[in-house]
This record gives C-alpha cells, sequence and structure tokens, in this order.
C-alpha cells in the first residue's frame, strides 16, 4: 500500500526539501571547493597521530580509499619527524618540505584522475644512504661523497617510486656501510629508538630507529653480515635479508662481490614487511643472477600451518660467539612461541671451524 500523502502541505513540504537539496549539489557540483568539503565531511576524520602510528597497509587502503589525502599524510609525517628526528638523527639529507607537498599534491591529482600506481602511492620513504638516488645526496656515509649526487636509482629505489612512494631524504649509515653502529663524520651518531644515548645498530641503522619511532611507514636496508637484522632487533622491528638474487642489487658492472651482501625490506609488521619486498623483489635483466618469480606471491595470505615445520637454531655457535648474559636465555624462551605452533626446533651445528673459516 502507498502511504504517501496527496494533501498540497505535503506536496509543498517535499518540493521544499527536493529545491534545498538539490541546490546543494548544483553548488557541490558547480564549486570544487564546496565538493572537496563534503567529501571531507563524508570521510571518517583521521588524525595526524592516526597516520604516523598506522601501519603501512592500513596507511595505504586509506590513501586510496581517499580517507586521507597523500599531503596530509606528507604534513603528518615532516611534522613527527621534526619533533623527533633531532633527539636520534636516523633521517638525513632531508629534502626540502614545499617540493615534497608538491610531489604530495601530485600523487592526490592521480588519484582524482584515477591514476593509481601501487600500494606505495603517496607514502613517504627514505632509502638507506647507501642506494643511489637520482637528485638526491647519497653520501655512504662517507665524506668523499659528501656532495655526490647520482644521475641515476638504484634498482629498489627505481621500484618504490614506481610503485607511489615518495623520496623526502635518507637514512643514515656508518661509512660505507661497514659496522655494526651507525656514526659517521658527515651527519654523526644515530642513536637507539628506546634510548638515544645507545647504540641503534648497523649498518641500516638509520632506517630501523626511523621506523620505531614512526618517522616512516617502512623502510629498506641492506645486509652482509646482519645489518638489516641487527638493526631490527636493536629497534623492535623486523629487517629481513632476502635470499641470494631475490632482490636486485645494483646497476652494477661488478658482479662478484655485490653476491655477499643483498638489499631487503625493514617494516613494524611481518604484512608491511612482505608488501615491500612485492616491491623490491623480481627479475631484472640487467643482474643475471636474479630469481625470476612473480614477487606478487608476497603478497598473499601468509597464514599457514606450521605444524612439523623445522628451524634451526645457531646460539652462539658453541661459545664462538660472545654474547652478554642473559641474551641466550631469552632467545631460547622466544623459541618456545614457534614451538607453540607446531615448528620443530633443533639445534644447528654446521662441521666445520669457524677460525678456519676466516682464514679462507
Amino acid at each position: 500500500m502507498d502511504t504517501r500523502s496527496n494533501s498540497p502541505e505535503a506536496a509543498t513540504q517535499s518540493r521544499r526539501r527536493f529545491l534545498k537539496a538539490g541546490g546543494l549539489l548544483s553548488a557541490a557540483a558547480l564549486t570544487p571547493g564546496l565538493a572537496q568539503a563534503a567529501a571531507a565531511a563524508a570521510r571518517p576524520r583521521t588524525t595526524p597521530n592516526d597516520v604516523v602510528m598506522a601501519d603501512a597497509v592500513d596507511l595505504s587502503g586509506w590513501i586510496r580509499r581517499r580517507q586521507v589525502s597523500c599531503r596530509e599524510v606528507m604534513v603528518a609525517f615532516l611534522d613527527h619527524i621534526d619533533r623527533i628526528n633531532p633527539k636520534v638523527n636516523a633521517i638525513v639529507s632531508l629534502q626540502d618540505r614545499d617540493e615534497l607537498l608538491k610531489q604530495a599534491d601530485e600523487r592526490d591529482r592521480q588519484l582524482r584522475a584515477g591514476q593509481y600506481l601501487g600500494w606505495m602511492h603517496g607514502l613517504p620513504q627514505a632509502p638507506k644512504d647507501l642506494a643511489a638516488t637520482a637528485g638526491i645526496v647519497t653520501t655512504s656515509g662517507s665524506p668523499i661523497f659528501r656532495h655526490y649526487v647520482p644521475k641515476q636509482d638504484a634498482i629498489i629505489v627505481e621500484r618504490v617510486r614506481k610503485a607511489g612512494a615518495i623520496l623526502i631524504g635518507k637514512t643514515n649509515t656508518p661509512e660505507f656501510g661497514l659496522g655494526s653502529h651507525t656514526y659517521n663524520t658527515v651527519f654523526g651518531t644515530t642513536g637507539n629508538a628506546y634510548d638515544p644515548s645507545r647504540c641503534a645498530g648497523g649498518s641500516s641503522g638509520g632506517a630501523a630507529v626511523a621506523l620505531a619511532t614512526r618517522m616512516l611507514p617502512v623502510a629498506d636496508g641492506s645486509d652482509m653480515m646482519g645489518s638489516l637484522r641487527n638493526p631490527g632487533a636493536y629497534n623492535n622491528v623486523f629487517g629481513f635479508r632476502p635470499s641470494q638474487g631475490r632482490v636486485p642489487f645494483g646497476p652494477s658492472s661488478e658482479v662478484f662481490y655485490q653476491q655477499l651482501g643483498y638489499e631487503g625490506p625493514m617494516a613494524r609488521s611481518v604484512t608491511d614487511l612482505t608488501l615491500l619486498l612485492s616491491v623490491q623483489a623480481g627479475f631484472d635483466a640487467r643482474l643475471p643472477l636474479t630469481i625470476d618469480q612473480d614477487p606478487h606471491t608476497f603478497t598473499t595470505r601468509l597464514k599457514r600451518d606450521f605444524k612439523g615445520a623445522r628451524i634451526g637454531w645457531l646460539g652462539d655457535f658453541n661459545g664462538y660467539l660472545p654474547m652478554e648474559a642473559g641474551v641466550m636465555d631469552l632467545c631460547r624462551e622466544a623459541l618456545k612461541s614457534f614451538e607453540l605452533i607446531g615448528c620443530q626446533v633443533e639445534e644447528a651445528r654446521p662441521d666445520f671451524s669457524m677460525e678456519q673459516l676466516w682464514q679462507t
């Protein structure tokens, strides 16, 4: 049954409501400022603190759904960097704010035009200061390269730019990445995220501290003998050293020495880490030793049954590696978490002499 009234009064009220609504819609359509204001009012309110505290995967979704603009994201991170970075010195060669905001505005324009570049669209990034960045000083932590500005990006930098990231600067590293403490004569020392008077680890110490203090949503690093892993551990974030060839290192004419060290992702969650790896990984024809496998594998669901999975545990290599009191006990306690989900933890004892290895 139709319960709508046919009275003249009801018809007049309906016309008024229609004209009022139509007037608002027409004004919004004809006046871009009103249209943007209406869209902003309709979306959930996101504060600058929400932006910097969010996991990268969530922040990416907010940007794609236009719950927050790329400009708002950039302002939130730059303001946070202004407050935090002087205390820890993790981000170096920070770029001009106005120029970064112009780049953020361009990312917003692309979104409005339906040009979504990838899950890193509009996310601020600061590559480790060993990775070449076209147009941005790359010192490698050395006074020799204090003013060196590359003309070409490293491959991992190419890939994050292509995925929509905006480069805001670099993260600090010891000179040439040599060492597990992040300090150099160009930019100084990077302090630990939890206590700046303590060691940040290295050589990706700047990246780890920037992540832990929420100055970056995700970060990259490189690792020959722990440079992604120990700063990750020192600052309570994840640093993942990929297998040889998983992430192309270059471009470079040298293909022997580079096999000893690999670039890889750092993040505050495993999901964020694998998403960044999905951007970094993949075959590159300039480097024939890279793995030819679809990197989108790393965007698939991570959950699996770990019952029966085997984990090798090196420990302190039968006392060869010196440890501070309590570290081994803490690690052994943590291994119980793997056993709880069905893993089998085994003592791994390579049958060769470490002393002889170093003499080789």
